[in-house]
């Protein structure tokens, strides 16, 4: 394995380490406190491995939903993963045996690292892709594990952990905005997500504005293409 790809892919997920590792605490914590230990905290995190969703999954599990509602719900939280997983067809289908984990893997966070589709100039770009999406997927993990044995331990207020998600989604927009000059993306999109909000209102906004981003965006990819 190139130790150059290896290093770069490491000091890429950086600044996911750094929110993944508090926000799996934060889960660990919430997870234990519903009365559900270490093994379910390392279990979730490394088979579900959805932040937001595991976040739900507490109160679904502890308020006995149903395996439909379950289902429903999961839908409705990860909608998202349909629509900006699209744009990273192209640099996957040729991953090989790297494919399955790397679609497994694709979080906003670690889509947000590869979707510029910067990689090493030396060594395996599909390998850069697997070990930042494995680097990320480990600190999920980590993060987990030890706010499971933290919350076991040490007691801990659990007021205001779930907003730790949107946290971490506005630090990820903020770099991704001072990275690039082009802040048209960004702005369709905020728009596209307030437009929903006041039309459909805070529970059911969320797939519409989707929508009505993925039509915007591809709207202005096709008059940039004819331009060039």
């Amino acid at each position: 394995m190139n130790s150059s790809v290896v290093r770069s892919a490491f000091f890429k997920s950086l600044p996911v380490m750094a929110g993944y590792v508090v926000l799996g605490i934060g889960f660990g914590i919430l997870l234990q406190k519903a009365g559900y230990g270490v093994l379910w905290a390392f279990a979730m995190s490394l088979l579900i491995y959805a932040g937001s969703m595991q976040y739900v999954g507490i109160g679904l599990i502890t308020g006995g939903a149903s395996v439909l509602t379950t289902f429903i719900t999961t839908i409705m939280v990860n909608a998202r993963h349909l629509f900006y997983s699209i744009s990273m067809i192209d640099r996957y289908k040729d991953s090989g045996k790297y494919k399955p984990y790397l679609i497994f893997a694709l979080t906003d966070e670690t889509y947000s690292l590869l979707c510029d589709g910067h990689a090493p100039t030396e060594g395996d770009p599909n390998l850069y892709r697997f070990l930042v999406s494995l680097f990320d997927h480990c600190y999920w993990v980590t993060g987990s594990v030890l706010g499971s044995l933290l919350g076991a331990v040490i007691p801990f207020s659990t007021a205001g952990i779930e907003f730790s998600m949107t946290a971490l989604f506005i630090a990820s927009f903020t770099e991704q905005w001072l990275s690039t000059h082009d802040h048209i993306p960004a702005l369709t999109g905020l728009l596209s997500t307030l437009l929903c909000l006041l039309i459909f209102g805070a529970e059911r906004f969320l797939i519409p504005a989707m929508l009505l981003i993925t039509l915007l965006l591809t709207i202005l990819r096709r008059r940039e293409e004819k331009v060039l």
